[in-house]
Formats: structure tokens, sequence, C-alpha cells
């Protein structure tokens, strides 16, 4: 049998297969609210026979949002959005279907991706003050973020745990709290970009504090019996800055207390870094942090090939693998790949006619 297509349980959810389709952001909310856009993408995506489906960086508060098009949940409305786009999914597909909860940080307040990214300045069209551990900005010459003191790092927090009541109320399955490329619960943990002098900075310990609060609040507002996992950069790919020592250390603070499961990519906090980017460039960094922990670790980063994908959960280096960009350019992978193991996926009837004279056995009609 294909280790890619065997099953798995994370946590209290039950995957048929080791693929997951990793959170996209797509720019392309109106106030925090989804579009018909997201029920396109999100919608077919959900028919790709992957196991798990998983929201882009919705952001718990406004100024939390990448752009000013990102998706959020902090509000009757934004959910409201989110709720008609999830029951318009499930009418079609048992995909199960997770959320990625975020905030940018001093990241925030950005045009969007095709339109350049660049900093919008507070008082423009479209841009807001940022907020950081300190404040010192990701670039030089851009505005810098005000530093988060005690009512802000509450007022973050509070908003973490009430965005993960209102994805339970919607039945999302598993919740992801990102802590990774250089996001705001990523900008506590590297000393690059936390140069705190109170119990929030310093050492290891106190750079950890304030994300895992954040985890633990998520955790507490989420039913026992489903999962909350977390998203991480393994390392800054800068000198002195976040590495996979501290992340495995971060790992095991994280499995202490209940994590289901760890999503591990790298880089995006600092202009500085120097990523050696290549086919499977970060499985080494998710088979250090597998090393170190019991929790199943999702692998990231230029896997396109099906005996690569293959490869890294057979041989161990992670449990999953998460695509991206890839299944964006082919959103049939999984069948492919299943095809191309002998293995089955789960397909909607209306598409048995695609079934190839030669893989008669390709879709699981037994559900």
């Amino acid at each position: 049998m294909s280790a890619l297509f065997s099953p798995l349980r994370v946590g209290g959810l039950e995957l048929t297969n080791r693929i997951v389709i990793a959170p996209m952001c797509q720019y392309s909310a109106v106030e925090g609210r989804m579009t018909d856009w997201h029920l396109i993408h999100l919608g077919h995506l959900a028919l790709s026979g992957a196991a798990l489906l998983m929201i882009e960086a919705t952001a718990v508060l406004p100024e939390g949002r990448i752009t000013y098009a990102d998706v959020g949940l902090w509000d009757d409305a934004t959910e409201a959005a989110i709720a008609r786009t999830v029951e318009g999914i499930r009418r079609w597909s048992d995909m199960p279907i997770a959320i990625q909860l975020a905030h940018a940080g001093r990241k925030a307040s950005t045009e969007v991706p095709w339109k350049g990214g660049a900093q919008i300045p507070p008082g423009h069209a479209n841009g807001w003050l940022t907020v950081a551990p300190t404040a010192v900005p990701y670039e030089q010459g851009e505005h810098p973020p005000a530093a988060l003191d005690r009512e802000g790092l509450a007022r973050v927090r509070d908003a973490f745990a009430e965005a993960t009541r209102r994805a339970a109320r919607l039945g999302i399955e598993a919740v992801q709290v990102h802590g990774a490329h250089g996001y705001l619960l990523h900008q506590f943990l590297s000393p690059l970009s936390n140069q705190r002098d109170d119990e929030y900075g310093g050492s290891l310990e106190n750079r950890m504090r304030f994300p895992l609060e954040v985890f633990d609040a998520v955790r507490a507002a989420f039913p026992a019996d489903r999962p909350v996992t977390m998203r991480v950069s393994g390392t800054d790919w800068v000198q002195g800055g976040w590495d996979i020592e501290q992340t495995q250390a971060f790992a095991r603070a994280l499995e202490a207390r209940g994590c289901a499961a760890i999503h591990v990519s790298s880089g995006g906090l600092d202009p500085a870094q120097r990523i050696p980017v290549g086919p499977s460039y970060q499985v080494p960094l998710a088979r250090a942090v597998k090393a170190e922990t019991r929790m199943p670790v999702i692998a990231v980063g230029l896997i396109t090939a099906f005996d690569q994908a293959e490869a890294i959960v057979g041989t161990g280096d992670a449990d999953l693998i998460a695509l991206a960009r890839t299944v964006l350019y082919n959103p049939r992978w999984p069948w492919h790949a299943a095809a191309h193991f002998g293995a089955q996926v789960k397909a909607p009837e209306q598409y048995l006619a695609a079934r190839p004279r030669e893989h008669r056995d390709l879709f699981d009609l037994g559900h």
C-alpha cells in the first residue's frame, strides 16, 4: 500500500490519506468577508481527493490582515460569509475543513501581491497602523509598528479565542494557529523582531510565552475532540535569528499543551533571509522536528512529484505533505497520484465518467 494514501488520525480527526490542501491567501475578501471567489476556489479543491482542506490565513482582528482584501473572522458579518462558503462546499463534499487563524503583526497593511505588495502607511486608503512585539519595521523605510502593551496583548489573545469559538460554531473540524512566515506570533519567537525587555522578550522561554498563551487560549476555546495545530517557520534563514533548535523546543512545549500536529515551513521574518530554494528544501526542517516530538508533522515546500511525496511520508521524514502552488496548477494532483500508486480517492458522482480506462479502480465508490 502507498504510504501517501494510508489513513492517519490527527487528534479526533480521521484523515483518509496524507495529502493536505495548504492555506493559500486569495486576497479576494471585502472588509474581511469571503466572496463567491472563495466558494469557487475552495469548492473545487474540496473535490480534489485530498484528505483535508485548509481555509487561508484568516485574521482575528481587522488590523491583523496582511492586506485589506484578506479574509477575517472577527464579527457576525465575517462569520456569516464563511458560513455561506462552508455550507456550499459541504453540500457537495465531505472533505474535512480546517481554518488557519492569523495576525500579520508588522507585516499587515500591505497592497495585494499583484499590485506590488508594498506597505500601505496609516492615513492612506486601505492602510492602518500595524502592531508588533517591538516598534521595529519589517523593512527599512516602512512606517514602524506600535509595540503591543499588556492591554494590546490581551486583545490579540482574546481575539484568537473568539475567532476559535466562531470557527467551532461553523462546524470547522480543525484549527491551525499561524506562527510562521514572519507574522505576529513568529515576530515574538524570533530575536530579530522581538527586542522586548519584559517577560515576553529576551530568553527563548520568554519569546515563546505569548505564542504559547495564544495556543492555550485557542485550545481552550475549541471543542476537546477537535484538533488544534500550529504552523511554524523552522528557521529565519538569517544568522542570529530563529532556528531549528529553537523550533524543536517550541514543538516540545506545544505537544505538552495538547497540540495535535505541527506544520513546518520556513522564512518570512526578515528581508535578509537567504533561502536555498529547491525541491523538498524544507523537508529537513520537518524531519528535525519529527525527531523531537510524537505529534504528526506536516511538510511543505516545492513538493510537486508523486514519488517525491511518497518518499517524504514513506521514509518518515513527515507524516503528511501539504500542497499549495502545486495544487493550484493541478487541482486533481491527488487523483493523479492515486492513479500512479494504484490507490483510490473519493470523487463526486458527477465526475465518475472521468475515470480513465486504465485506472478502473481509481475512485472509491463505497462512499
